[in-house]
């Protein structure tokens, strides 16, 4: 009852604020003689509060996003009729969160990318990597065949691994693989961690399934805090922040001391809600905690 009164007044709390902002804008602009983007680069700190507040106001532009989003800064110049040689800070600090925007649109494109990819068995590359996060996890233990049980051994559910990588595509394995190298005895504790007779997991499952969580996040803009207060939106980026999720995952699956994997689904919903918490504060940045703990 009550999330459905809170959901009617933030309904009606919206109607009220799309149908007076022309007005306050109006009245603040001529109070202030300054526009709105102006008002948020001058008024709110770098960093994601900054970034999302301009692209709102993009977004609620009356202008075509597209030409908004192509021509940034001289647009907005033009527009607005700011005078640049007054308003000497204005262009840099607009123009550094329109670029923000624009690559992590770009970063959401290029995750769609890998994830869109199949893997493809007939594709060399494909197996060179597959064979390459075997290695990285189980050192001198030789692969037998390309088909086998010993895929079990790092968390897959059959003799193929490939069939596991259906939802998420190539972006399961190479966020897999990445952690794998990157953070190589951090990786290969936490598979020790899967390994234990009544608290384990399935290592490259539970993988894959945090590769859907930090693409959720990421395409839906609830990770946007994070990655605005990035100093660089790549690849490596997304990476990261999948390794963080891991990384969190296995501590939380061992604080929760679960009974069985049975208790997989409530963990993994608990977890997401705390990472959607974590993420909803402006200054978020995760990174890599290393201390892991055994048991």
């Amino acid at each position: 009852m009550l999330s459905t009164d809170y959901r009617m007044i933030h309904k009606v709390f919206n109607v009220f604020y799309f149908l007076a902002r022309p007005l306050v804008k109006w009245f603040l602009h001529r109070f202030t003689n300054l526009c709105e983007l102006q008002r948020i680069c001058y008024g709110c700190p770098p960093g994601a509060l900054r970034t999302r507040k301009v692209q709102n106001s993009l977004e609620l532009s009356r202008r075509p996003r597209e030409e908004i989003q192509t021509r940034a800064v001289g647009t907005i110049l033009q527009v607005k009729k700011i005078n640049s040689k007054v308003h000497v800070d204005f262009p840099r600090t607009f123009g550094a969160c329109a670029e923000k925007i624009w690559r992590y649109k770009r970063l959401c494109w290029l995750v769609e990318q890998r994830r869109s990819t199949q893997y493809d068995c007939n594709d060399a590359g494909h197996e060179a990597k597959l064979i390459s996060l075997w290695k990285l996890l189980m050192g001198e233990d030789k692969l037998k065949n390309r088909v086998s049980e010993q895929w079990q051994d790092i968390g897959f559910q059959g003799d193929d691994p490939k069939t596991d990588f259906r939802g998420m595509g190539m972006l399961g394995l190479d966020n897999l693989v990445f952690f794998s190298r990157e953070y190589n005895g951090t990786a290969r504790h936490l598979l020790s961690h899967s390994h234990h007779p009544t608290r384990g997991y399935f290592f490259a499952i539970v993988g894959i399934n945090l590769t859907s969580m930090a693409y959720h996040l990421l395409t839906s803009g609830a990770a946007r805090n994070h990655f605005y207060n990035q100093p660089r939106l790549t690849m490596d980026a997304f990476h990261q922040f999948y390794c963080y999720l891991f990384f969190e995952f296995d501590r939380y699956w061992v604080e929760c001391k679960p009974k069985s994997i049975m208790d997989f689904s409530w963990i993994q919903k608990k977890f997401d809600e705390n990472i959607r918490k974590l993420l909803s504060n402006n200054s978020c940045c995760f990174k890599m905690n290393l201390a892991v703990e055994s048991i």
